[in-house]
């Protein structure tokens, strides 16, 4: 058993044990005696108990009728939180496997899955309350009381017609009322009364007519007609039936229509009375993607689950989710825990992108290949949408395990864009725009279209140095060169958030110094020399830290105020402007000669992206992309055979040398505030580890190994087998955090990692 509940082995207890996972990095979980006056607990409901001199919340994992632990060793229950459980049996099952298989305390990984104010034991629903009538205001009611007062007399009248109570929500229309009920309450004529909370509907009791769909009473939208490809998927889904596990990969081109794919299914499940959760990689990317929803479904509830939301807003939301009112669920990666009742579909939407795997903290989890897990529990299908599908994906295609569909074309009379390269060795270069690409943005621009400049480094120049001793701007924390913020006079860190002022010469020597290269700052002010007089949007996390900002900005292209749009990978994920014919892709090496195994998939992924925000509309797009080494075997297959043929030779180079998906990893990663440290305690691990059929790699110092004041190394376990891996691991993870060494440092596991830095 991974979680021993006890480090006692003692006689058995008939009495009632239950069982109780806890927020500690312990990877145990702890047994305690059920309160004699208090109702038997649940699994997955949330209780109070002690826990050394301080109480702690916990969810109750399992009930039992004996413990290794002595009667008298046990302490009992303080208190039950909730009269129902807080996540339901299926939803535990898929808690308890991840934990299983990234090796982590359960009781941190329930933690995860729970909003911060049910951690801290905040009600599971939210409180209702009603009004009604006292005895005694009866009494007063038929003696006509209160005689001068015929607002609180007709409040009085209107509690009288409900014996149960007036819900709260229900008297919001009446002018103060909650004024003339403290009087009347004052006077003893009426109370206030807690409701019970509400629940989720049946799915069979579920009202369809509740449904806002195409073909209904609800106010008329456009709906368009399915293309040839998007019925020829729709059809495969369905032929398959709606129920039972199946994995789809739609793999689709940039604007061939995969959100009307996933919508028509959704449909589909809604109208049978089931819910749906859709997976995003990053929600303030996608407006459009949630306004698609709300629009298409008018009136089905909707909820919506993110980091940007407040507590409270978390809070509500789940509530939401979790008694079943909410239909549709979009989330990004930690709404794979969302507890959805009648769960019919799952759909991941670019479901290639990093940002579903949890990369930093103590439980590293990937949401794509959860809600996989999460799927096959509840016999469910499940949809990965991708115009880039990992090659993770695609081999398992290959394999058999994933049902491969395909939108080849665009949707409509929309062209997939034409792909040319620009040779910077050949071309005159000012302030990163080549002349090529300068003279095709003024081309397009005459021609009424709009324009997209993509480059990935965020503020003015991402290095600051001097023209004399060749001093460059050193971050003091990291092994990493402060950028240049320009129109701020500041160097930051994009690692560690250091900030200081911008010098005007160099501290080393007083000799002037110089920014090099370029940034999304610096291109707006380069294009807005260039092109005077023509509106130009920047689009990265430095201009855009909210919702409402994003939206501004996608207005300001969409409404034409702005022609010129420039920014980082956030201009590449969900957004749909028809009138932009040209995208320009500067900076294009990166990740050329990366030591990174996926760094070269990742560029792949990121140009198709970039450049499939061209020529959407009726217009053919034009993407041009700037490079020092156009010969390069990556940047010529993306041109000559598209991403397909990247992918295939992507995948052979991965078999031949045992790299994922053709071999399973883990990851140990330890960082502490000398490097003779964390390599010392990885050393150790190392020595430590049980004998076994697989490769141990390192320790060794991350690319970048001072980061934030602390040194980072990693030690690679790599296995043919995912079995044995874990089978390894098992053994040899109880081992580590026994060491000696541990004490001195930070560290974590990372099984299927995606970066090895």
């Amino acid at each position: 058993q991974r979680y021993p509940h006890s480090l006692w082995k003692n006689a058995a207890m008939t009495d009632e044990i239950i069982r109780v996972a806890l927020d500690t990095p312990l990877r145990r979980t702890f047994d305690y005696l059920r309160d004699p006056d208090a109702a038997a607990g649940i699994a997955g409901q949330r209780v109070r108990v002690p826990f050394g001199r301080q109480e702690k919340i916990g969810l109750i994992v399992s009930i039992e009728s004996h413990s290794e632990l002595e009667k008298s060793k046990l302490k009992r229950i303080s208190s039950y939180i909730d009269e129902q459980p807080t996540l339901d049996s299926a939803l535990l099952a898929l808690l308890r496997w991840a934990a299983d298989y990234y090796h982590h305390p359960l009781g941190e990984v329930i933690a995860t899955a729970l909003p911060k104010l049910l951690r801290e034991g905040a009600a599971l629903h939210e409180s209702r309350f009603a009004w009604g009538l006292t005895t005694t205001g009866e009494a007063a009611l038929r003696d006509g009381e209160p005689k001068r007062a015929p607002q609180q007399r007709a409040l009085l009248e209107r509690l009288a017609r409900d014996p149960s109570g007036a819900p709260e929500d229900d008297l919001a229309d009446w002018p103060r009322w909650r004024d003339h009920a403290r009087s009347l309450r004052d006077r003893g004529w009426i109370e206030r009364r807690e409701l019970p909370p509400l629940r989720a509907t049946n799915s069979s009791s579920e009202p369809r007519e509740a449904l806002a769909h195409p073909g209904s009473d609800t106010p008329a939208i456009t709906v368009p007609q399915p293309t040839a490809d998007q019925q020829a998927a729709l059809d495969a889904v369905i032929a398959s039936g709606d129920q039972g596990y199946r994995a789809w990969l739609l793999q689709g081109i940039t604007g061939s229509g995969k959100t009307e794919v996933y919508l028509r299914l959704a449909e589909r499940q809604l109208q049978a009375g089931r819910r749906v959760l859709i997976l995003v990689p990053e929600i303030g990317l996608t407006p459009q993607l949630v306004g698609r929803f709300a629009k298409r479904f008018a009136g089905t509830p909707l909820a919506v689950l993110h980091s940007g939301l407040t507590d409270t807003q978390r809070l509500e939301a789940w509530r939401r989710t979790q008694d079943g009112s909410a239909r549709l669920v979009l989330g990004t990666r930690s709404a794979v825990f969302a507890p959805i009742p009648d769960l019919g579909l799952i759909v991941v939407d670019e479901e290639h992108d990093a940002s579903f795997k949890q990369q930093e903290g103590g439980f590293r989890y990937s949401a794509r290949d959860l809600a996989l897990v999460r799927a096959q529990q509840l016999d469910i299908p499940i949809l990965l949408g991708s115009a880039t599908p990992s090659l993770e994906s695609l081999h398992n295609v290959t394999l058999g395990r994933f049902q491969h569909l395909s939108l080849p074309r665009r949707a409509g009379n929309a062209q997939p864009p034409t792909l040319k390269l620009i040779d910077l060795r050949a071309e005159h270069v000012h302030a990163g725009l080549s002349t090529t690409a300068v003279t095709t943005i003024e081309k397009h621009l005459a021609d009424q279209g709009q324009v997209l400049v993509y480059i990935n480094r965020r503020g003015y120049a991402p290095t600051l140095a001097c023209t004399a001793c060749g001093w460059v701007a050193p971050c003091l924390s990291c092994d990493a060169r402060l950028t240049v913020y320009r129109q701020a006079a500041r160097l930051r860190c994009h690692h560690c958030g250091a900030d200081r002022e911008l010098p005007r010469q160099c501290p080393q020597c007083g000799y002037a110094v110089k920014t090099v290269g370029q940034g999304t700052e610096r291109i707006e002010e380069s294009l807005a020399e260039t092109f005077q007089g023509i509106g130009i949007a920047r689009l990265d996390r430095d201009v855009v830290r909210r919702q409402d900002e994003l939206e501004a900005v996608v207005s300001r292209i969409a409404s034409g105020d702005a022609r010129i749009l420039v920014g980082t990978q956030m201009i590449a994920k969900g957004h749909d402007f028809p009138d932009v014919t040209l995208v320009v892709v500067l900076n294009a090496d990166q990740g050329l000669f990366s030591t990174d195994f996926r760094a070269a998939e990742r560029l792949a992924q990121t140009i198709v992206q970039v450049a499939g925000r061209a020529g959407r509309g009726d217009r053919r797009g034009e993407v041009l992309i700037q490079t020092e080494y156009p010969e390069h075997p990556l940047l010529r297959g993306l041109l000559e055979g598209g991403y397909e043929a990247f992918a295939s030779a992507a995948l052979a180079e991965r078999e031949s040398a045992a790299w994922p998906p053709f071999a399973r990893l883990a990851a140990l990663r330890a960082s502490a505030t000398r490097a003779d440290w964390a390599t010392d305690f990885l050393a150790a691990a190392r020595r430590a580890a049980p004998k076994a059929n697989l490769r141990l790699l390192g320790p060794a110092p991350a690319a970048m190994a001072k980061r934030a004041g602390r040194f980072h190394a990693q030690l690679l376990v790599e296995s043919a087998d995912r079995a044995a891996l874990h089978r390894f691991l098992d053994r040899w993870v109880p081992v580590v955090e026994t060491l000696p060494e541990v004490r001195r440092v930070r560290w974590a596991l990372d099984v299927d990692p995606l970066e090895l830095f």
